[in-house]
């Protein structure tokens, strides 16, 4: 049976907000958004995939989401897939309050006062 439940257009928007703030941050930290055909490394490898994330970060906010222990090697292709770094970004970024983990781009996009209007809808 398929649920009727269709999402009202406040959340919609919201989401969709959510959504730009995660591309611009994407394009920011690595040039693109979506998934690359080759691996993205950043910092001399110490920064992984379109945003960035270093693996022990991936690591901890996957801990704190949903429970699971990843392994580096793990945390790297979670950080390579584009949709689970979304994902994990968002859940960082508008459920921790960790838009700091990324403070160039925060800063040079405004990241920040975006995620407080974002939070206030």
């Amino acid at each position: 049976m398929v649920s009727s439940f269709a999402a009202d257009p406040r959340t919609l928007e919201i989401e969709a907000r959510k959504d730009d703030v995660l591309r611009q941050l994407a394009q920011c930290e690595s040039g693109g958004t979506g998934d690359s055909d080759r691996p993205i490394y950043g910092g001399r490898g110490a920064f992984v995939g379109r945003f960035q994330f270093m693996p022990r970060t991936v690591i901890g906010f996957v801990r704190d989401m949903d429970g699971r222990n990843l392994s580096v090697p793990e945390a790297i292709a979670l950080a390579h897939d584009y949709e689970q770094a979304a994902a994990l970004a968002k859940f960082a970024i508008f459920e921790r309050d960790a838009i700091s983990h990324w403070p160039l781009c925060n800063r040079k996009l405004g990241l920040r006062q975006q995620v407080e209007v974002i939070k206030s809808m």
